[in-house]
């Protein structure tokens, strides 16, 4: 596994953080996924992404505060779990790791 640093952090540990984090809300995900379906649950992906966007942008225009952009990033970060869950976690690392390697041949000559 190749790591990307830069200002002191290890992004490859971070992204296995990160899916740690995510994962651990399996019993969450599969009640949601058993409740609402599959379908229901890439749909409300894309509402939840769109509602950041707007808030980012609101967020870049003085409209809101940094909570306000917390607040939708937790339910995009659910809703990636969620998708990580369905896609499968370990592909999800691996596409991850891939991205990271391409960034750091970006970024060889310094952050």
């Amino acid at each position: 596994m190749q790591s990307l640093h830069c200002h002191g952090v290890k992004f490859g540990f971070l992204s296995r953080k990160l899916l740690s984090i995510m994962m651990r809300y399996r019993e969450i995900y599969t009640k949601t996924i058993r409740k609402w379906g599959e379908k229901a649950q890439y749909d409300q992906a894309i509402e939840e992404c769109a509602e950041l966007i707007a808030t980012l942008q609101h967020f870049a225009r003085g409209k809101v505060d940094s909570r306000a952009v917390v607040h939708e990033l937790a339910d995009v970060f659910l809703m990636v779990g969620q998708l990580a869950y369905m896609f499968g976690e370990e592909q999800l690392h691996a596409a991850v790791e891939d991205k990271v390697a391409k960034l750091q041949l970006l970024l060889d000559d310094g952050c």
